[in-house]
């Protein structure tokens, strides 16, 4: 408890911080923003145009945690045109947004990509922003030149364990929304923490054992300042989360809707690269593995298989060499 006590303050009072150069801000709609990375592209000509969607409960940083621990500048290097959305803080009508309202959002901002003068997008998706990800792809088919979904959920019936403990929260959860309008970061951090009790107090343990000057102190730091810095989901979105994808499991039946119309990706015709880390306790794999399955998938779709976790993905030593290569290289094929 003391090394663990000793972290946490090392954490606190660590001078870490984003004192880097941020991607310039191409658009914005709302709380929402349209991130361009093309000023770290280090003259690397675009040939390619790729639309990102994080997820909304954790922010877009975890893509770009440090200028060498980036996804999103990788690509940019790599020559890939990288757009990146930033969902913000819901306010005001935003509160009210339900899944369908996010994507006609996302239309718009691919509109505001074209504009670049790129005829077809990629578009990938990270955690639930896979979701709505390939929502978007269905519905602008036509403007898509491939998808690319990481982490992300479908059948949530496919891992008991995950499903059972948020059916366990599911009427406590379901009232907090209902009073609070949202699903605040403290109900969510609460949820994420119940998977692994012990995961907290390990990692402050072993952060308190390294040198806070060294880069891996760093970058532990603003790991964890992302990591405490989520965002609120508008209420009808944390119903349909709750309700509809872990109790009822609508994405894996083929009943979660999108402007009155079942988000089907058998009806996908894009080529289409599903990638599903081993190690993940908040995507559990075999959730993850269903896009990829002939039967209830995406067509033809490929699927990689990583020896990482969920975060760990984006930003361990190992993700150049496992994560973002492949994806320049599906990109650039």
């Amino acid at each position: 408890m003391d090394r663990f006590l000793t972290g946490v303050q090392t954490y606190r009072h660590h001078p870490a911080h984003r004192d880097f150069a941020e991607p310039a801000v191409l658009a914005q709609e709302g709380s929402s923003k349209l991130l361009d990375f093309q000023p770290f592209a280090q003259g690397a000509e675009a040939g390619v145009a790729l639309l990102m969607v994080p997820s909304l409960v954790n922010r877009w940083q975890v893509l770009d945690i440090s200028p060498e621990r980036s996804l999103m500048r990788a690509l940019a290097r790599g020559g890939v045109r990288t757009l990146l959305v930033d969902w913000g803080t819901p306010v005001g009508s935003e509160l009210g947004f339900s899944a369908t309202d996010y994507v006609l959002r996302l239309e718009r901002l691919m509109d505001r990509a074209k504009d670049l003068g790129f005829s077809r997008i990629h578009v990938g998706g990270y955690c639930m922003g896979g979701n709505l990800a390939l929502a978007l792809a269905l519905r602008r088919q036509s403007d898509t030149a491939s998808l690319m979904l990481l982490a992300t959920p479908w059948d949530f019936h496919a891992d008991r364990t995950g499903q059972a403990l948020m059916m366990a929260n599911l009427p406590f959860l379901g009232r907090l929304v209902d009073v609070a309008g949202e699903l605040s970061v403290d109900a969510l951090q609460t949820l994420f923490y119940s998977l692994d009790p012990w995961l907290v107090i390990r990692k402050f343990m072993r952060f308190a054992q390294l040198d806070p000057a060294s880069p891996e102190a760093r970058e532990f730091v603003l790991l964890e300042d992302w990591l405490n810095d989520g965002a609120p989901v508008s209420g009808p979105m944390a119903l349909d989360c709750l309700l509809g994808w872990y109790g009822a499991n609508t994405p894996g039946r083929g009943e979660w809707l999108i402007a009155g119309e079942a988000v089907d990706p058998r009806r996908l015709n894009l080529p289409s690269l599903v990638v599903v880390p081993g190690q993940d306790r908040i995507v559990p794999p075999a959730s993850a593995r269903a896009l990829a399955d002939p039967n209830v998938g995406i067509p033809g779709a490929k699927r990689i298989d990583l020896a990482l976790g969920h975060i760990g993905m984006m930003v361990s030593a190992r993700s150049p060499q496992l994560l973002w290569q492949p994806l320049l290289e599906w990109l650039h094929r």
